[in-house]
């Protein structure tokens, strides 16, 4: 398997307290006052879910062993969800990299 260097695309699967920041997220720009303001960043997509799969996007490596990444996942929506210090697996919060067909 290759190393995680920064700019990777590899596979991340959400943990249940990653859905609920992005869900809660989510749900405060809902029922907050729309902004207008140019640069405001509206968290709008849909459910995040423990155990789904998104892209995300090598931004760090943490010289650990194993090496842990942070990575820029990118969701169902028009935001992102930042998880640090993340490591490769297949369980919920953790990172792989996706299959070669």
């Amino acid at each position: 398997m290759p190393s995680p260097t920064p700019g990777r695309t590899v596979l991340y699967r959400l943990s249940d307290h990653d859905a609920q920041v992005i869900n809660q997220r989510r749900n405060d720009y809902a029922t907050s006052a729309k902004s207008t303001r140019t640069g405001f960043i509206a968290h709008v997509g849909n459910e995040a879910v423990e155990g789904a799969v998104y892209p995300a996007v090598v931004v760090r490596v943490w010289d650990h062993e194993p090496p842990a990444v942070n990575l820029a996942v990118h969701l169902d929506g028009n935001d992102t969800y930042w998880a640090t210090s993340r490591l490769e697996g297949d369980d919920v919060g953790q990172w792989a990299w996706p299959e070669v067909k």
